[in-house]
């Protein structure tokens, strides 16, 4: 769980810092957009580890939320649930409106399966039209508060597993994994807004 989760906490990093050239104009978008294009083996391969880790990832998380379900009605485990927080008993509910949210995003954006309209080969275009429509810039950010939450309790566990979260650490390590997450989730929410406010356009 750790190390496909660390795969996708990396994911979502670095296409936050590609989307967020949304404010720096169409050009720059563009450009990203042709030089990913022009390095098509190393899209497909990073593509590739992506889907592996992401059914890794649904495959763990159901193992594990299942021995969970499994330790809890064992009896004595039961006290051990009172430290839960709301993102860890929900991980899995997030995780499958994330995953719902994941087969839409690219519907619209990479597979072009939903209907938008817009003129040319533009990416920024593309963004524009999408993100113009209210149910969908919705959709966009409730999915993103919800991924806000799945990472806060993710990469925090992400320390504990790797054995770097101990009780002196374990409060800044937390309050990290909770700026990352906010950090993740309001640079996306970003660009919605700004096309729905018309800053971007």
């Amino acid at each position: 769980m750790a190390l496909t989760g660390l795969v996708l906490i990396g994911f979502v990093l670095g296409h936050l810092l590609g989307n967020l050239l949304m404010f720096k104009g169409e050009k720059a978008l563009n450009e990203y957009a042709q030089w990913l294009h022009d390095h098509a083996g190393l899209i497909w391969t990073a593509r590739t580890v992506l889907v592996i880790s992401v059914f890794a990832h649904i495959w763990v998380g159901i193992k594990l939320s299942l021995e969970n379900k499994a330790s809890r009605e064992g009896g004595p485990a039961v006290d051990a649930t009172r430290r839960a927080t709301l993102a860890s008993r929900t991980m899995p509910y997030s995780g499958v409106v994330i995953l719902g949210f994941i087969v839409f995003h690219l519907l619209h954006y990479t597979f072009k399966a939903v209907a938008v309209s817009y003129q040319g080969d533009s990416v920024y275009a593309m963004v524009v039209a999408g993100f113009t429509q209210p149910a969908v810039a919705l959709f966009y950010i409730v999915s993103m508060l919800l991924l806000c939450l799945h990472l806060g309790h993710g990469v925090s566990s992400v320390f504990q597993t790797l054995g770097l979260r101990n009780e002196r650490w374990r409060g800044r390590l937390d309050a990290l994994a909770q700026a990352y997450a906010w950090f993740i989730a309001l640079g996306f929410i970003s660009i919605p807004l700004a096309v729905l406010a018309g800053l971007i356009k």
